[in-house]
């Protein structure tokens, strides 16, 4: 069980989080909603110490750490425990898909490099990409590179993957086969957190939504329930915004 109590971040004057309070449970996959500015992206670099938090504590399983007094050991601890799947998919152009995925294994895992290759042909063969191991980022699709970039995130075996927002950057057409490697992911068991503005995918995979807008979170509950019922007058204002033929029930 993931467990975030009482997470807050400023940017000097600027409060991104105030408070936020976030219990995901093992195995579900937790949808964050919400428009630019609400502190998504935020609390999921925080949640791994991309960003330091500005207070609260972090808990995952039996680990816990308090954001004002991690050590450098523990922020390593915590780091090793979620791995994150970016906008831009930040792949290193120098390396073929294969050697981005083995990177971490190398590197953070200390594996051998024929275990850490074997391991990494395999990811990459379940995300759809068996026949591209050799092939550099600049030679990939959107799509392809982001699907790299999943692999590589499951190849650290993490217990938590965090998902910032993963097919904002790809052409339309090209959406659907990320999201179905997602799917995919899902339906295993493995715990996520994705921010998305892609409403379907919440409704289909995901077990529990969030609306956060102002650096809160201003409900949440079952996607079907959030999306269709809505509480608050924000979250219905939102939601009209980006699907504008939902109706509401109140």
């Amino acid at each position: 069980m993931i467990k975030l109590s009482h997470i807050s971040k400023s940017f000097g004057r600027n409060q991104v989080l105030k408070s936020i309070d976030l219990t995901v449970n093992k195995g579900e996959v937790v949808v964050i909603l919400g428009p630019s500015g609400s502190g998504k992206t935020t609390l999921l670099r925080c949640l791994n110490y991309l960003e330091k938090p500005s207070g609260g504590e972090i808990a995952i399983g039996d680990f816990k750490l308090n954001c004002k007094q991690a050590t450098k050991k523990e922020i390593h601890t915590l780091r090793q425990k979620s791995a994150m799947v970016f906008q831009q998919y930040n792949l290193f152009r120098h390396k073929t898909a294969l050697e981005n995925v083995m990177e971490g294994l190398v590197i953070v895992k200390k594996l051998p490099r024929e275990e850490a290759r074997e391991r990494s042909a395999a990811l990459l063969e379940k995300v759809g990409l068996a026949d591209k191991l050799d092939a550099y980022p600049s030679q990939l699709s959107g799509g392809q590179q982001q699907r790299v970039g999943i692999a590589r995130a499951l190849a650290l075996e993490p217990e938590v993957i965090l998902f910032d927002e993963p097919t904002s950057a790809l052409d339309p057409e090209l959406v659907g086969e990320v999201l179905e490697v997602i799917r995919k992911i899902a339906n295993e068991g493995i715990t996520m957190i994705v921010v998305t503005h892609e409403i379907s995918f919440a409704q289909d995979v995901a077990n529990h939504a969030v609306f956060m807008d102002g650096g809160i979170i201003v409900e949440e509950g079952p996607p079907a329930e959030l999306i269709y019922h809505p509480r608050e007058e924000r979250t219905r204002q939102f939601l009209k915004r980006i699907t504008p033929e939902l109706n509401f029930s109140i």
